[in-house]
Parts: C-alpha cells; structure tokens; sequence
C-alpha cells in the first residue's frame, strides 16, 4: 500500500509539475486528461467508495497493468537503436545524480517526519531508483532532446545494478 502511495504522488507530480516545467502552457484541464491521473482518480474514487468491480472489468485491468511497464521498455527499447552514444557522459552522470538526489531527500524527508521502520526503508529504496523509463516518454511528447533522456535512463538503469543492492542492503538492515 505505501509504495502505492509513492507512485501515485511520484504520476501526479510527473504530470503535472513536470509537464509544467516542460510546457509553461500546460493547463489543467490537460492534466486532467492524462491517462494516469484519470485512472489514478478513477481508482481512488472506486477505492474510497467501497464499491466492487465485476470479475472481467479486474481482469482486463490487470491485463492492461501486466503490459504497461513491457510497453514502455519496448518503446524505449526502439529509441535506444537510434540514440548515438555521445551522450555516455550525461547517461553516468544521471547514473550517479538520480540516486544520490533521491537519497537525499529521503534524508532530509526523514529529518522532518518520524517515519515507522518498514516506511523509511521503502522510501530510501523508492529513492534510489534510476529515472523512470517514463522519463523518456515525456521527453518524446514534449520535444525535449528525448536522445539525451533515453541515454540517461539507459546509463542510469545500468547503474541501478550497483546501487540498488546497496539501497536494498540498507533498508533491510
């Protein structure tokens, strides 16, 4: 439940704050016809009222959940044969960037909230994960040198080899 949380802030940020910063344009009405936050309002809506969705409509819903993340590494897949790797250095430097600032406001989250044990370790492995593929996505709609972001992802996600066992080790101490 609490990682659902964390991903549900991390979506609603993304698309809004982040779309913002990309396209000082964007309006909220746009938003609000995000697929993620749509089904992120609509989950929580079904959530909080109680009610219960018939066997099918939670079976293509799972469905659509299990593609979701192969859909997305696929596209970025598809990016990665076209990107020229000049861009190596940005890539580690995201590599060594993404963790480092996501671990430091764990720290600094962790200095102004007593968290339970169980919720700080999982908030210092939620923030030593690489960029999202995600990222990319974003980059591609908004025209923003989606070649640099993929390469960071990329770096970023082979970087997570080393420091993803480190953050695990830490919050499972």
């Amino acid at each position: 439940a609490a990682a659902v949380v964390l991903f549900v802030v991390e979506m609603a940020l993304h698309f809004s704050v982040g779309a913002y910063i990309l396209d000082h344009r964007m309006r909220l009405i746009r938003v609000l016809r995000v697929p993620v936050i749509v089904a992120t309002l609509l989950g929580l809506a079904v959530s909080t009222s109680g009610a219960v969705l018939p066997g099918p409509v939670v079976t293509v819903i799972s469905m659509l959940g299990d593609i979701a993340v192969p859909l997305l590494l696929f596209s970025l897949g598809v990016r990665l044969t076209e990107v020229s790797f000049k861009d190596w250095r940005l890539g580690v430097w995201g590599a060594v960037l993404c963790p480092a600032s996501g671990l430091i406001m764990v720290w600094l989250v962790t200095r102004i909230i007593e968290l339970p044990p169980q919720q700080y370790s999982l908030l210092i492995i939620f923030g030593a994960l690489p960029p999202a593929v995600l990222n990319y996505i974003v980059a591609e709609q908004f025209r923003q040198e989606p070649e640099k972001v993929a390469s960071i992802v990329m770096m970023a996600n082979l970087g997570s080899l080393l420091v993803m066992p480190l953050a695990l080790a830490v919050a499972l101490r």
